[in-house]
């Protein structure tokens, strides 16, 4: 079983988020706690397998508590956010959380059950945590690598990522130094969040960086988040590379998918493009890097030793779709010098 501690201000919430984690048959609640210094004390009482985080709350708020966490007793974290807090989630997350879900309808809502799915999935996969890389900083190396050959010309460069993945593309951001190449981000996250995190990504990069828009040309040096609860797929119109976006169907799990998209671009550009897999929960990813290789582009894996979660790298992996394994702190360099290759 995994033990679970709700940490919410809100007694609804608390009940709401119990019922949902106890209708898996492996979540056991293990105590709920009302604000921050409260959590500190049901979690050296309970010593839960994870938490879920509330970040306004009064006494304590969910940041402190979370300095408090890593500090003394690194658990991970699932940040269980009200829409007030949408740009406070990242600041949580290069705390140490290791992912966040957004409560649907505000702070306190009847709507809430809407995001159990969601919830008990990232519950259930906890195990996979490698709790040790959440809230770490990666210096980047600027280590080169030593290449398989490939394509001369990269004209795109797509990467996916899932749990702990903004801290990873910001780690890579940081650090990648400019070059004429287009670059489209699927980051599972929710609608709104995506808009934000470009803005916070465009602050810290060289690139500018912008959430995709339906249609819209792709140009050399701009790096495009896809739109949370959307599909964003790449087509070729008039010999210009152009981003699609549709509404998800109700039996997709994913949106934007990363699958869709590193297969859309495969479709296009062929042997032209470069895919990146970061850290994150399930397999999305791996049967669309899979079409990218078959196509003749390059393939490349986050490694185990740095990512948060290697569930969608290691599943590229184990259907052959990768063709090198690189760990994040010299990805940046590894894309850099994919790029600019003669």
């Amino acid at each position: 079983m995994i033990r679970a501690l709700v940490v919410d201000d809100s007694a609804f919430n608390r009940v709401t988020l119990t019922r949902m984690l106890e209708s898996s048959v492996h979540i056991d609640v293990a105590g709920v706690a009302v604000h921050g210094e409260d959590a500190i004390k049901q979690t050296l009482r309970l010593e839960p397998d994870v938490i879920t985080l509330d970040l306004e709350m009064p006494v304590m708020d969910g940041f402190a508590f979370l300095r408090w966490l890593m500090a003394n007793r690194p658990t991970p974290v699932i940040v269980v956010s009200s829409r007030a807090s949408d740009r406070s989630v990242f600041k949580a997350l290069e705390l140490g959380a290791i992912d966040f879900i957004a409560k649907p309808g505000g702070a306190v809502s009847p709507r809430l059950y809407e995001i159990q799915q969601d919830l008990l999935s990232k519950v259930e996969d906890i195990r996979s945590v490698r709790l040790e890389n959440a809230g770490r900083h990666f210096e980047p190396t600027g280590d080169r690598e030593k290449f398989l050959p490939g394509p001369l010309c990269i004209d795109l460069v797509a990467i996916g990522c899932s749990t702990g993945g903004p801290p990873a593309l910001q780690t890579i951001f940081e650090s990648l130094p400019h070059m004429e190449v287009p670059i489209v981000v699927a980051q599972h996250m929710p609608p709104v969040f995506t808009g934000i995190f470009a803005e916070r990504l465009d602050r810290l990069t060289s690139y500018v960086v912008r959430e995709a828009v339906d249609g819209e040309k792709v140009e050399s040096g701009v790096v495009y988040i896809a739109p949370g609860g959307m599909q964003t797929e790449l087509d070729s119109e008039d010999g210009a590379l152009r981003l699609r976006m549709r509404e998800r169907y109700s039996k997709e799990l994913y949106a934007p998918s990363v699958d869709k998209l590193f297969a859309s671009a495969a479709r296009v550009l062929g042997s032209r493009m470069l895919s990146v897999l970061l850290t994150g929960m399930g397999d999305d990813g791996a049967l669309g890097m899979l079409e990218v290789r078959k196509a003749g582009g390059l393939t490349v894996a986050e490694a185990p030793t740095t990512a948060i979660i290697f569930g969608m790298p290691g599943a590229a992996i184990r259907v052959g779709a990768v063709q090198q394994i690189i760990p994040l702190d010299r990805i940046a360099a590894g894309i850099a010098g994919i790029c600019t290759r003669t």
